[in-house]
């Protein structure tokens, strides 16, 4: 994982308040904060977040910052959704979440998105044309949106005037992580 300074960099990330995949949620988190970025957790109410591990077993709990209600995108250089099946399929129902996926896209912010997180991109209808991953399950509903679904640990696509980068499972945190890197430390140049 990139050493990289991201000091003065703002990062948003969005769940619901049960079932986001542990490691998608606390890694990015202690990275990203540990290299200087602000990073806010934004979910469904102020209520702690329960995490899982593998869907099923109780994870940590992580306080968020703010609701989604509160959150003002254009505050954020990069747009963080982790997975965990049953926090996306939660995510992709809440209005609020959705319009914030909009909000970043037609701006040209950049989006990352690791297992079930590009479920709200679907939902979003924002990955035509767009070639990414995710977890396999999802392949069907991103090539029905009108995405190219690979297999591959990570994939960036700026096609469209917006970043997206995406990741199939924890196994993949370390590149996904790096490409996040990556791109903040690009936005400071």
């Amino acid at each position: 994982m990139t050493g990289t300074d991201l000091g003065g960099r703002r990062v948003l990330v969005i769940v619901t308040n049960y079932g986001v995949e542990q490691d998608e949620l606390v890694v990015p988190l202690k990275h990203l904060r540990d290299r200087g970025a602000a990073v806010d957790v934004a979910a469904v109410t102020t209520d702690p977040v329960r995490t899982l591990v593998g869907d099923e077993d109780p994870g940590d709990t992580v306080r968020p910052d703010l609701t989604l209600d509160d959150v003002d995108p254009a505050r954020y250089d990069l747009l963080l959704v982790p997975g965990g099946t049953l926090n996306a399929d939660s995510l992709r129902l809440q209005d609020t979440a959705v319009g914030i996926i909009r909000s970043f896209t037609s701006a040209g912010r950049p989006v990352a998105a690791i297992c079930h997180g590009p479920w709200i991109l679907v939902e979003a209808d924002v990955v035509a044309d767009k070639t990414l991953t995710s977890y396999a399950s999802l392949r069907t509903d991103i090539r029905n949106a009108g995405g190219s679904w690979v297999d591959e640990g990570v994939v960036s696509d700026d096609t469209g005037g917006w970043l997206l980068i995406t990741s199939r499972t924890p196994d993949d945190l370390e590149d996904f992580l790096h490409e996040v890197g990556k791109e903040l430390a690009a936005t400071g140049s």
